[in-house]
């Protein structure tokens, strides 16, 4: 009964406002009122930056940005859980309406503008939280900070007891500038702070935490090689492909012409092209996470297909409700039993470069 009500939810939600559609979400997995996912096939185990998890699939950044529900996402079945983006200190974000739905195109535009309670409050959520699961802790820079690079550092230092791995968010389009990090020689500035932020907490005798780099999909052609050429260098234990884009292309509904970054079913294409390419360009020797457009087991599977280790969705859950995680492992297992495979790391990769031959715009 109460799976039935939970995968009822989401046309009920689209009722509401966005954004009261997410809090109502919110509250009701702090309640608990949600099933317990079954246990998962051994297939579906995989590692990733030395991380090991129970399945591929993640939720991404945005969904949770205060670290309000990492656990419940575990139970729902998620093999690891995103919090944030969060910023060192708490800021509101952009002014409302700021979220939208595109019905016709099954995608979202947002211009959240890293609205979050800022590093203390996810902190303290985060210390009180039992120590088991992969919770990854998504870092940002306050939009008025005078110097960037130094809030992420903040964020190393802030969470590094508590967070399995970092993901450093230099790509989303609703914060004035913060693309700016994505230019090679600022993006090698930021990372050799950040490695340095690292490296202390090592010093002092503290475990490795993975740093992933989250890009933007419309990063130009001619420029990826370089920035690929810093990641490469400054030894990034991962790349996550990828965050909103500001391309328009093939929409319908009347809301694409609102600013902010498109996500959903319309980014699938582009995200999984640009995946791919990274995947050849570094010779798969970066493990990858595919976002970007995952709302059913098939798309889920491309994403691998095309070179992702990880997978992490959001507006496909609005559209399709939590029942898409299950059927996303249900695809899953079937294609590691169909290729005749041990396991679905097996299958990282293998149409990447089908993928990557495609134009961006599909």
């Amino acid at each position: 009964m109460l799976k039935a009500l939970f995968d009822l939810a989401p046309r009920a939600l689209r009722l509401l406002a966005p954004e009261e559609a997410h809090e109502l979400t919110l509250k009701a997995l702090e309640l608990g009122a949600y099933p317990n996912a079954s246990p998962d096939p051994p297939m579906l185990a995989t590692s990733f930056a030395g991380l090991t998890l129970r399945n591929p699939i993640g939720i991404a950044a945005g969904f949770d940005k205060d670290a309000r529900v990492p656990d419940a996402i575990l139970r729902l079945g998620c093999g690891f859980a995103e919090i944030g983006t969060v910023t060192p200190l708490p800021q509101p974000g952009n002014a409302k309406p700021r979220v939208f739905r595109l019905l016709d195109d099954h995608g979202v535009i947002n211009r959240l503008g890293f609205n979050n309670g800022g590093h203390d409050a996810a902190l303290e959520r985060l210390r009180r939280r039992p120590r088991h699961g992969v919770v990854g802790v998504n870092i940002g820079a306050n939009k008025d900070a005078s110097d960037r690079i130094a809030d992420y550092v903040r964020g190393i230092d802030a969470f590094y007891d508590v967070a399995s791995y970092f993901t450093i968010n230099i790509s989303s389009p609703n914060t004035p500038g913060l693309r700016d990090l994505q230019d090679p020689a600022a993006l090698r500035d930021l990372l050799t702070r950040v490695f340095a932020a690292r490296a202390k907490q090592m010093d002092a005798g503290n475990p490795k935490r993975p740093i992933i780099v989250k890009l933007a999909p419309d990063i130009p052609e001619e420029s990826l090689g370089e920035v690929l050429a810093v990641l490469t260098q400054q030894n990034v234990d991962g790349i996550a492909i990828s965050n909103t884009t500001l391309s328009r292309h093939g929409l319908r509904d009347s809301n694409a012409r609102e600013a902010g970054g498109l996500s959903g079913r319309p980014l699938f294409h582009r995200s999984t092209v640009m995946l791919a390419r990274v995947h050849r360009a570094t010779g798969g020797n970066i493990p990858l996470i595919g976002i970007g457009g995952i709302d059913s087991g098939g798309a889920a599977l491309a994403k691998i297909e095309a070179g992702a280790t990880l997978v992490q969705l959001y507006t496909g859950l609005i559209y399709e409700g939590p029942s898409l995680i299950g059927r996303i492992k249900a695809t899953l297992t079937d294609a590691v039993r169909r290729h005749n495979v041990h396991a679905i790391s097996d299958l990282v990769g293998r149409r990447a470069d089908e993928w990557a031959a495609k134009s961006l715009e599909g």
